[in-house]
């Protein structure tokens, strides 16, 4: 406080003081007229000291009312000639900047926090006791499949199974679950802590996605497979035809037999090696060469090639919906082409030449995130739950004659490029949809 301040407020309870000590006296000597005219000056002056507290806490409230409202823009006016309205004023002027520069390091606080939790690979919860959520992060939304999550009720549409388990996993449980969505088959991770949040219990769910994890090991133990039995393989069978292609050029005069079973040895040792390499493609994709590329136009050129390469599927209509139209991908468009041509080829002999409707849609977009979605469909018959289940693993095939390389390539491909292939098909509208994400 300032001497000019101190000064007025002394001198207005000095004042007071004084008289009401002169009062007294005159009290006491009875002097009523005097005690009058006393009192009468009293007054005035306690007056303006309560005029002057009312002012001060006038003021005070209405900062606290601004501040409740988040108005930090208000300003005291500190040019006034009275040396106490501008001490005060000075005074709660700076206390409005100390809580605006409080309440702007929590919001930058806060965002900092939220940028981390958005960018851990962990879904995050934050739920009560009730099924409402607090908070939420972009892992958590992806993972379940929802836009926005407000209470463990909207999980019900998903799975009603998960629905009971985030309301009543408690803290210190882990749990796995598996559902299914747009996504496919969705296996998670679930752990629990808890702690208290604005005077309210609250659990703290972190999820995981344990399919990638899967996919992952479950790849490198099928390529380490691969390279061993090719590696065996070869080192077994390339001897052996050229030993009999040897023989069969040494011994032109050999017995007709004889010559017969050198060359089916030979024959089938080649087809062997033949089938062999097919694999090692399984074990030797190149690494990926990203660049930006437009989706429509790729779409088109993928389709062109598919319908002259088999032009025997006449039946079959294949369209194109890529939303925006000038949607752009980063990836390596040659192993990508791969991926599209296999799943137009597999979706074009899934329909058959018999079937009189036969429809393949490619469809392209991207969601908030600006991860970029293609879907290869068709209305050939669905994949049965059990064959969904192993459609990726190498060597596994449903047509006669089949490699079941095609798929496993598209998967390690799409692996390699940072992004995932999923399967959805529902028998009861006969739609199979392949999705290709790249995140």
């Amino acid at each position: 406080m300032t001497k000019g301040f101190l000064n007025s407020l002394t001198f207005r309870l000095s004042l007071l003081l004084i008289l009401t000590v002169v009062a007294t006296y005159f009290a006491l000597q009875k002097e009523w007229l005097w005690v009058g005219l006393t009192i009468v000056l009293w007054f005035p002056v306690l007056q303006m000291i309560r005029k002057l507290y009312r002012q001060n806490a006038q003021k005070v409230a209405f900062m606290f009312d601004a501040i409740d409202n988040a108005d930090y823009a208000f300003k005291y006016a500190t040019s006034s000639h009275f040396s106490n309205d501008r001490l005060v004023n000075e005074s709660l002027n700076r206390i409005t900047k100390i809580l605006f520069q409080a309440k702007a390091d929590a919001v930058r606080k806060e965002k900092y926090y939220e940028l981390i939790m958005n960018s851990i690979t962990t879904g995050i919860i934050v739920i009560d006791d009730n099924g409402y959520i607090y908070q939420t992060n972009n892992e958590a939304l992806r993972l379940l499949g929802l836009s926005v999550f407000t209470h463990a009720k909207q999980l019900k549409r998903i799975d009603e199974e998960l629905e009971g388990l985030i309301m009543n996993i408690q803290p210190g449980n882990k749990h796995q679950t598996t559902f299914t969505n747009e996504r496919g088959i969705v296996h998670l991770s679930i752990r629990v802590s808890e702690m208290t949040l604005q005077d309210k219990h609250v659990r703290i769910i972190a999820i995981n996605d344990i399919n990638s994890e899967l996919d992952d090991k479950e790849i490198d133990s099928w390529i380490r497979l691969t390279r061993v039995l090719t590696h065996e393989i070869m080192n077994s069978i390339t001897p052996i035809t050229s030993l009999s292609d040897t023989l069969l050029s040494i011994h032109g005069d050999a017995n007709k037999d004889i010559r017969n079973g050198l060359d089916v040895i030979s024959t089938t040792g080649k087809s062997l090696i033949s089938f062999v390499e097919s694999y090692r493609k399984f074990t030797h994709i190149p690494e990926p060469r990203p660049s930006l590329f437009y989706v429509k136009k790729f779409a088109e050129r993928m389709v062109q090639l598919t319908t002259i390469y088999y032009n025997n599927y006449p039946n079959i209509t294949v369209t194109i919906d890529v939303q925006p139209e000038d949607l752009i991908v980063y990836a390596d468009e040659n192993l990508i082409s791969q991926v599209i041509l296999n799943l137009l080829k597999n979706a074009m002999q899934a329909i058959g030449e018999e079937q009189p409707d036969g429809r393949i849609e490619v469809k392209a977009y991207c969601n908030e995130e600006e991860a970029v979605f293609i879907e290869v469909s068709n209305n050939g018959p669905a994949i049965s739950p059990e064959e969904a289940e192993h459609i990726f693993i190498p060597f596994f095939t449903t047509k006669e004659g089949g490699s079941g390389i095609g798929l496993s390539i598209s998967r390690q491909i799409m692996r390699l490029s940072g992004g995932s292939i999923t399967l959805k098909s529902i028998p009861a509208t006969r739609q199979t949809t392949f999705t290709l994400m790249f995140s």
